[in-house]
């Protein structure tokens, strides 16, 4: 007998989204997981839905919505992004029934999307199991079990505890294969203008602000045949946008990203590869820089955070001020311009100065580089969430709508919005004169 699955990747709400090569990876995982079983796969991605523009990155489809009583007195507004709601239904009639159906979650604050699709997916699967997984799941499942009408909620990476959880609903799945299929192989997309890749999972550094190490166990980087077998065939169905989703890409550069690099340069592929997630600065030295060029790297983003040596310590050490500028150097060495190297600076932390963030803002503007403004907002178990709890500034039992960061620092922080608001054009005057 062969099982009808159904995944679905819901639509984000919030203030403000823009598809930055995204695709829901940790759904995609569970269907190359499920693809060793009896298990006919079909995906809904909600978020699929966008103009494509510069490297293959969009701009969503959206309507503006009701915000949620909580967010009433923000004076922005809000929106839900992706296919329209007659659109998803129509996708659910032509499915026809399935045996059962895993939702995801990504950002927690975009919870009201996942509450909507499953309250949809009830009317039309009245008696179909729900599982929800993802970080919001993960992070939040108390939360989750009491607002989102799932039948389980799963926390953490797919693995087989949930065959044996699907036993025990009655749904008793065999092994056909031990080697699962790649997402890209399943045809859930019409069009590939772009493809994330993860040429490791979680991270080596436990910094105050990331939930890396809770939602990942351990570090670990995959084989490089294994990635490069996956960027040629995808090069092969056309993907010429390749972004890097590792939290340490470039951990141990000298037996992974080099060698992989000088695998892509040898191919001789016509290829672009985008950092949105930041990159460690401090591992970027004269022969990185120069694959990193030659290989097709186009959009650079490194990670900064702040110029505050004691915070820097704080927050995990994984860079210093001096370590940025000759990462900075060398990549001007091997010939990426001023616009082509970004730098995240946060602003929000717990008792950070306006001050301090003037201070990153300058030090970026010196460097000649784009300077990208990173609201922060806390996340459920890391340092920084008990921080801020033990400060009585917020609950444990916060709603995750409060923690994202379009809003979190605006409400929390204590800034002048004034000052933030002219420091914010500042950066976008001097970015776009670089």
């Amino acid at each position: 007998m062969k099982f009808k699955c159904l995944l679905i990747n819901p639509w984000i709400y919030d203030f403000a989204a823009y598809n930055f090569w995204a695709k829901p990876l940790g759904l995609l995982k569970v269907a190359e997981f499920l693809s060793q079983f009896n298990v006919e796969l079909f995906l809904i991605d909600c978020c699929n839905s966008f103009k494509i523009k510069k490297y293959g990155t969009g701009k969503y489809r959206a309507e503006v919505v009701e915000k949620p009583e909580i967010l009433k007195k923000i004076p922005r507004k809000y929106k839900k992004y992706g296919i329209s709601t007659e659109e998803f239904i129509a996708n659910l009639k032509n499915l026809g029934s399935v045996d059962f159906i895993f939702v995801t979650s990504i950002m927690s604050y975009w919870w009201y999307g996942v509450k909507e699709v499953i309250e949809i997916l009830r009317n039309y699967f009245i008696n179909t199991p729900i599982i929800l997984g993802g970080i919001y799941a993960t992070l939040y499942k108390e939360h989750a079990e009491k607002q989102i009408n799932a039948d389980f909620i799963y926390k953490g990476h797919i693995n087989i505890g949930i065959i044996n959880e699907l036993e025990r609903i009655g749904l008793k799945l065999e092994r056909i294969t031990d080697k699962p299929k790649y997402w890209w192989q399943m045809g859930f997309y019409r069009e590939l203008p772009y493809a994330p890749i993860l040429t490791s999972t979680g991270c080596p550094f436990k910094c105050s602000y990331c939930a890396s190490s809770i939602l990942y166990e351990s570090f670990g980087q995959r084989l490089l045949n294994e990635i490069m077998e996956e960027i040629e065939e995808l090069h092969l169905k056309g993907v010429r946008d390749f972004a890097f989703y590792d939290d340490a890409l470039l951990y141990k550069s000298d037996i992974h990203i080099k060698p992989l690099l000088k695998k892509i340069i040898a191919k001789n592929l016509d290829l672009r590869f985008h950092t949105p997630n930041g990159v460690h600065a401090r591992f970027i030295d004269k022969e990185l820089a120069q694959l990193m060029k030659y290989s097709g790297f186009k959009t650079l983003r490194l990670s900064l955070e702040t110029v505050d040596i004691k915070r820097q310590l704080e927050t995990g050490g994984k860079v210093t001020n001096d370590e940025l500028e000759k990462a900075v150097y060398s990549l001007k060495e091997a010939g990426f311009a001023s616009q082509d190297i970004g730098v995240y600076i946060m602003y929000g932390l717990p008792g950070q100065s306006f001050d301090e963030l003037r201070a990153g803002v300058d030090f970026l503007k010196n460097l000649k580089v784009r300077i990208h403004l990173n609201e922060f907002s806390p996340i459920k178990g890391t340092y920084y969430w008990q921080e801020f709890v033990t400060k009585n500034i917020i609950t444990d039992e916060l709603d995750p709508l409060l923690t994202n960061n379009s809003i979190f620092a605006e409400i929390f922080a204590g800034y002048n919005r004034e000052d933030i608001k002219k420091l914010k054009i500042e950066v976008n005057n001097f970015n776009l004169i670089l």
